[in-house]
């Protein structure tokens, strides 16, 4: 048994899938900051984690003032409930049938069903795990819905598709219900995070804050559309080109569903630039809850590192990420090719852990060698920005999904000029927002996604002519300096705290 500081309450409790303590990367760097940057506030943590041997230890030191962390794994778990004939609870599937009747609707009130969330999850009064799992009329319930809606042929992989999917729900309320109290929670994404939160927030009547980094229901559909686990047993005739499959549609409906969920519950949606805030609304939303606070950095770690001045370029290309097909590695190890033609002594940095998508980053270093340019790239796992940046002439981020990247900000604080996909906030960055911001200059360049011809020719422009890389690198360090301090983003998130806690 990990152990992990226990407490019997906390001012703020925050809900955290996939990312800090066990994973590295900007999320995770974020919830760290943030934890420290509020030294008398009293943390809790909720970890969201898929299975626990899918993660190793502790990537981060506990702060002090996280005095409260637990785990929740939705798959893998050893007790399931007792196989028994049972018939179930009509009243409350009756309230399931009705709370699903309101996902078909366009764009759907849910704020009077969430507030009978707990209702359906209640043990006695509601739908249980072995009643769902088990009872007569949970198997109606599925079968109906299969003959109403699903236009795939397999009712065993349909079957198997929803319980799957709504297993995570119980282990959930499960947690939410033996959660030590909170003045407020703090989901960092929606989700399986934020449908925590929601359920915790119409359970204990606490406020709820959330905090997107990047639009999770964006990132999820992006996921499920790559995935090849997701079944589509419909032949070439009944196949329609234009369409996705039924169970990719069900994925992405489902967590569109979980992110209406945290939305309604939330009484500030945070997004990190305006785009994003768009979307968020655009997803169910409500404006007038809807705020943008840009990620901020401690300007001060990173400033000595521009000591290391060069009269030319270093011909180094970073890409820090960790190797997934969302930050698009191999885009990154194409175009690195095309520079290489041109600059044969070129490297190619990757700065990231592997074991998040082994077969992914395998995939990466064999492209590598069918490029012939395996002696140019250079996978280094984690390592420290601080020992990377000195030698870097270039940021590259290559990724088709992004939200404001963290490490932008930091290549920008250490005067290291960045190349970037049009994604997320990466223009904003590089190019400004604004007239006072625009006005300071590009910080680098921006091109399209999955598009290496592109990657290589903002990357030549740069390292090609001095002048250009370092009137870059002075915008990167005015912009950074002027607009994404630690101290912007802690006074925003403390006026959110104390209103939450007040």
């Amino acid at each position: 048994m990990e152990k992990f500081p226990k407490a019997d309450n906390v001012d703020i409790m925050l809900l955290l899938e996939g990312t800090f303590p066990y994973v590295r990367g900007g999320v995770s760097s974020w919830v760290n900051q943030i934890i420290r940057g509020f030294p008398d506030i009293r943390f809790g943590a909720v970890f969201i984690g898929s299975k626990r041997d899918d993660y190793g230890e502790l990537n981060y030191e506990l702060p002090s003032n996280l005095v409260h962390l637990e785990t929740c794994y939705l798959h893998g778990f050893d007790e399931k409930p007792l196989i028994k004939e049972m018939h179930g609870n009509r009243e409350a599937f009756d309230a399931v049938r009705q709370l699903h009747a309101t996902f078909q609707k366009p764009n759907p009130t849910l704020d009077d069903s969430l507030r009978n969330l707990n209702f359906f999850l209640d043990p006695v009064a509601g739908v249980d795990f072995q009643q769902f799992l088990h009872s007569r009329l949970s198997w109606q319930f599925i079968s109906q819905l299969y003959q109403q809606r699903c236009n795939d042929p397999s009712f065993v992989d349909y079957f198997w598709t929803v319980r799957n999917m709504h297993s995570p729900i119980w282990q959930l309320a499960e947690t939410a219900h033996n959660l030590i109290p909170a003045r407020l929670y703090h989901a960092v994404s929606t989700g399986y995070a934020g449908f925590l939160g929601a359920l915790l927030h119409y359970s204990n009547n606490q406020p709820l804050l959330l905090s997107e980094h990047g639009i999770y229901t964006k990132e999820r559909r992006i996921d499920i559309f790559h995935s090849d686990w997701i079944q589509d047993n419909r032949n070439a005739l009944q196949r329609d080109p234009t369409e996705i499959s039924y169970y990719r549609d069900l994925w992405m409906r489902f967590f569109e569903t979980l992110g209406r969920f945290c939305y309604g519950a939330s009484s500030t949606i945070v997004s990190l630039y305006e785009g994003a805030r768009i979307r968020q609304v655009d997803d169910g939303a409500a404006p007038e809850r809807a705020t943008v606070i840009p990620n901020g950095i401690d300007i001060a770690r990173y400033a000595p590192l521009r000591e290391a001045v060069h009269d030319t370029p270093p011909l180094v290309l970073t890409l820090l990420g960790r190797v997934v097909p969302i930050k698009d590695i191999k885009t990154f190890i194409r175009g690195l090719r095309i520079i290489a033609n041109a600059l044969p002594h070129v490297q190619g940095w990757v700065i990231g852990p592997e074991d998040e998508d082994p077969e992914y980053a395998a995939e990466c270093r064999a492209l590598a060698e069918s490029l012939e340019i395996q002696d140019q790239v250079h996978f280094m796992g984690f390592k420290d920005p601080i020992d990377i940046f000195p030698e870097t002439g270039l940021l590259v981020l290559s990724s088709v999904s992004e939200g404001l990247p963290l490490v932008i900000l930091e290549a920008f604080a250490a005067g290291v000029p960045v190349v970037a996909t049009d994604v997320g906030a990466c223009r904003q960055l590089v190019m400004g927002y604004g007239a006072e911001d625009e006005a300071i200059g590009s910080a680098g360049g921006i091109m399209g996604i999955n598009n290496p011809q592109a990657l290589a020719a903002e990357s030549l422009r740069l390292l090609n002519d001095p002048q250009q890389w370092k009137q870059a690198r002075q915008a990167a360090i005015t912009r950074v300096e002027r607009f994404y301090t630690y101290q912007q983003m802690f006074d925003r998130y403390d006026e959110l705290y104390k209103a939450g806690l007040a």
